[in-house]
């Protein structure tokens, strides 16, 4: 990959999410944003707070990937992270 040239989502991408997601109860997608540095992410959440994130087609593939899922989805710009996502983090960081 060029410098300054974003990468889109493979189907690679694509598949982690789908085999993640089977793999776990309770996951809910949060989208976020295109920005200058990166194209629009996806980010399961599982029951547990464990998460993962990948690059998406855009908001309507993320959509899209959500239904087929049979997932909650979220835009994280307007309602944030779930708290449980956050205190997996902090455990993670503190094992």
């Amino acid at each position: 990959q060029r410098p300054g040239v974003l990468r889109s989502a493979t189907s690679t991408d694509t598949g982690h999410l789908e085999r993640w997601a089977a793999e776990r109860r309770g996951v809910e997608a949060y989208v976020e944003p295109k920005t200058t540095v990166t194209e629009t992410t996806i980010v399961l959440v599982a029951h547990d707070g464990e998460w993962t994130r990948r690059r998406i087609d855009g908001t309507e593939g993320a959509k899209r990937l959500a239904k087929k899922l049979e997932i909650p989805i979220y835009d994280a710009g307007i309602v944030g992270y779930p708290k449980r996502m956050r205190e997996y983090s902090r455990r993670k960081n503190q094992a």
